[in-house]
């Protein structure tokens, strides 16, 4: 009995502490810009600027960038990005990994209607799997989406 008290106690005292660490993890950030199909922009809890690669997906290259190349439904993969992300708030999950060797930090990427971003690139035919361990969370999901989408000739993967 006296540990069930306890254990109440215990909850009550901390479940504040609790909700606001998921919160944090939760939290809703604003999207302001989008540089391609799989890296964006937001406005991170510090009111700074962050960029933000998905990942476990690539999309084609939209732009001539050095040694890169514009490559095939480059565009439309930064025309989807666009038009889904801009003006949104995003829920940013996070793998083993929290960035890359290029500074940028590395997500899954939920809009705030619970839209799974990255998997829904996939399923639509706009990036293809891009698996780089240790973060493959999602990895046999991904291969599923992107396997139904070349079946059903979908973006990338059209005649």
């Amino acid at each position: 009995m006296y540990s069930a008290i306890r254990f109440f106690l215990f909850l009550c005292l901390f479940s504040p502490f609790f909700q606001a660490q998921a919160q944090q993890k939760t939290a809703l950030l604003a999207v302001s810009k989008v540089v391609d199909g799989d890296t964006f922009w937001v406005i991170n809890s510090r009111g700074e600027e962050e960029k933000i690669r998905l990942i476990g997906v690539n999309t084609p290259e939209s732009r001539n960038t050095g040694r890169t190349k514009i490559q095939y439904f480059g565009k439309e993969a930064t025309a989807f990005a666009k038009n889904t992300l801009t003006g949104k708030r995003v829920r940013l999950e996070y793998d083993v990994q929290r960035s890359d060797r290029y500074k940028r930090t590395l997500a899954y990427v939920y809009l705030e209607n619970g839209t799974f971003f990255n998997a829904l690139l996939l399923q639509e035919g706009y990036a293809q799997v891009a698996t780089y361990p240790p973060n493959v969370k999602y990895q046999n999901q991904f291969i599923k989406l992107q396997k139904r989408a070349r079946d059903q000739k979908k973006g990338l993967w059209r005649d």
